[in-house]
């Protein structure tokens, strides 16, 4: 089945250097098994919480990769308790489809447990980019690409982050608002940019009206955006 925009967009992200590429909450694993066809690691494992999705997903791999120069297996269970430490090697863990506070949970399960392993994450939250962000820095993570995508008139954030790390290269620091993502490269990319703007700002307005919590802070960080060009 052909990738959404958005999916093609995080397969793109995917470099080729990790020995373990985790697809978790993976639903039909499509996104997983593009990476799987272009041999972009050793092992690619589908990870989702839904008995009845892995063992269809199951059937489909043996029937489409029974020899595939990758490794895969399948795994049914929470993404806060991926096997990571049973597997040696650079791990990129991939979340994407759920919100920002569920990847929070997750993302702090996975560090707390696995403090020392060489993990880059690949996120894509459906909502609460904001507070996601601000885990990340408090988690001291460091920033290797940012996207947004617009697909079906919603606008998704795609961040590629790397959980701390001993060495002494110089890492980039992850924006609260984002940094990347408000370049533009072409006139498309640039109303896009545009357009999140505006709708980021007016739904945290509208929460700032309806006097559900103090978040001007969050309206003054968006509004120091500079869009570019």
């Amino acid at each position: 089945m052909k990738l959404s925009k958005r999916l093609k967009q995080i397969e793109s992200m995917v470099i080729s250097d990790y020995t373990h590429i985790w697809d978790c909450c993976c639903d039909h694993g499509l996104l997983g098994s593009a990476l799987l066809s272009r041999l972009a690691a050793p092992c690619i494992h589908f990870v989702d919480i839904v008995p009845e999705l892995m063992k269809e997903l199951e059937d489909k791999l043996q029937r489409f990769y029974p020899n595939s120069p990758s490794n895969w297996q399948t795994h049914c269970l929470d993404v806060a308790a991926l096997p990571i430490g049973e597997h040696e090697g650079k791990h990129l863990v991939m979340i994407a489809g759920v919100g920002g506070d569920l990847i929070i949970q997750f993302v702090n399960a996975i560090h707390q447990s696995h403090f020392a392993t060489n993990i880059d994450f690949l996120l894509c939250p459906v909502h609460h980019q904001f507070t996601l962000r601000r885990q990340l820095i408090e988690l001291d993570f460091s920033l290797k690409n940012e996207v947004l995508v617009e697909e079906n008139q919603r606008f998704y954030e795609i961040l590629l982050v790397s959980s701390p790390t001993k060495t002494d290269d110089k890492q980039s620091k992850i924006s609260p608002v984002g940094e990347l993502i408000w370049q533009a490269n072409t006139a498309e990319q640039s109303k896009t940019t545009a357009n999140y703007l505006k709708k980021t700002l007016n739904h945290f307005q509208r929460m700032q009206r309806g006097n559900k919590a103090d978040i001007q802070h969050i309206i003054d960080a968006y509004r120091s955006v500079v869009l570019f060009p």
